[in-house]
């Protein structure tokens, strides 16, 4: 495994150190891990939100929206038809 050493401001490195010695990780190098797959994970997700967002727009103009007809169908999914 690489090395990479890293400096932090006083607080953030007490930050650190609580996270370990309340059990929630092993050492430093297990916190930045964690930190490091989260903000991945987070990235993936605004990815993918912003492609699905970015395929709307390019998919054009569908029309106005009927909300009475958006509701009716909801409330209908939900077996509360009227």
């Amino acid at each position: 495994m690489a090395t990479m050493n890293i400096s932090l401001p006083g607080p953030m490195r007490d930050w650190v150190e609580s996270q370990i010695s309340d059990g929630q990780y092993a050492n430093n190098s297990d916190y930045v891990r964690d930190l490091i797959r989260k903000d991945k994970q987070r990235a993936e997700k605004l990815k993918t939100l912003q492609d699905a967002i970015t395929k709307g727009f390019e998919s054009g103009d569908d029309g106005a929206l009927d909300m009475q007809e958006i509701k009716r169908l909801a409330k209908e999914r939900e077996g509360l038809a009227i």
